[in-house]
């Protein structure tokens, strides 16, 4: 998106929208995102979040400067992941699975929130205001999908990564995780040539779209 920015695509004001969105996204929503990823592990057996602090909303328990950089630039990125001993889970390959989902659903109940907003304010305000006003709580929500959507890719350092855990036999699976140093670079490099932008944004414009749907139906039905 800050590519677009550069480019001309977006007016100042426009830009400076998004810009608000993401900051909104990075230091409000991402710590959702982790807190759920701690509060599964916990509630599962495993109190590792809770020693290290990670059993909080405050951003900068959970924020990776890298990952934060790329989601003003890219739309996607991550933020420190939450540490899970999967040997304390009472079902280790199922938890961790479960673990990993939480972060990803946390998101897309960001995303329904704020997209409730962006209609609630649609209806409210006419389009009067609403322009700029609606289009953070738009912006907000496109970002947190665009962050479930990503972190799903089954690589690490992503959440999708432990999913694999589940999928996999343990041998097979840290087998890969020596090479996660080299799979981050490489996933950085992707983002950076774009090679992730065509089906990252179809697959999170299906998910926009099924999630407008449903959000849009009491303003449709019931204020309209």
């Amino acid at each position: 998106m800050l590519r677009s920015i550069l480019s001309g695509n977006i007016d100042f004001v426009g830009a400076i929208v998004y810009i608000l969105s993401t900051l909104a996204v990075i230091f409000l929503t991402m710590p959702v995102h982790e807190w759920a990823h701690g509060f599964a592990a916990v509630k599962l057996g495993d109190d590792t979040p809770r020693f290290q602090g990670r059993l909080s909303l405050n951003p900068f328990a959970h924020i990776d400067y890298i990952g934060a950089l790329c989601i003003l630039l890219f739309g996607f990125g991550w933020a420190k992941p939450v540490q899970v001993n999967g040997r304390n889970l009472r079902n280790p390959k199922r938890d961790m699975a479960l673990v990993a989902l939480a972060g990803p659903l946390a998101n897309i109940i960001v995303a329904f929130i704020a997209l409730l907003l962006f209609y609630l304010v649609q209806f409210v305000l006419i389009r009067t205001s609403f322009t700029y006003i609606g289009l953070i709580f738009f912006y907000i929500a496109y970002i947190n999908i665009q962050l479930a959507v990503f972190n799903l890719i089954p690589i690490p350092p992503l959440d999708g990564s432990r999913l694999l855990s589940a999928l996999l036999p343990y041998k097979q699976y840290y087998a890969l995780m020596r090479y996660e140093r080299y799979i981050f670079i490489g996933l950085l490099a992707l983002l950076y040539l774009g090679v992730l932008d065509i089906p990252l944004s179809y697959l999170s414009n299906a998910v926009l779209s099924g999630l407008s749907f449903i959000a849009k139906l009491p303003f449709t039905y019931f204020l309209g």
